[in-house]
């Protein structure tokens, strides 16, 4: 039963996620130094910087989390 619930949840926000994709399609130019700039679906440029702050998130835990390489020793 249980695992009916988690998958009809996961469909749930799979479709959000697509009805949003699908009504915010329009492009945006990202813009960068020396003249560079990029036009993308607004969609797939909230997807890409939400990807990279995950990231940034994961690897900034990661570098903080403490070393315990030595035995214990009672």
């Amino acid at each position: 039963m249980m695992r009916y619930l988690v998958w009809s949840l996961r469909l749930f926000v799979f479709l959000v996620f697509v009805a949003f994709a699908a009504k915010n399609s329009d492009p945006v130019t990202l813009s960068y130094y020396l003249g560079y700039a990029y036009e993308l679906p607004l969609s797939i440029a909230l997807l890409i910087f939400f990807a990279l702050g995950t990231g940034c998130g994961y690897l900034s835990a990661y570098a903080n989390k403490p070393k315990n390489n030595k035995p214990k020793t009672n």
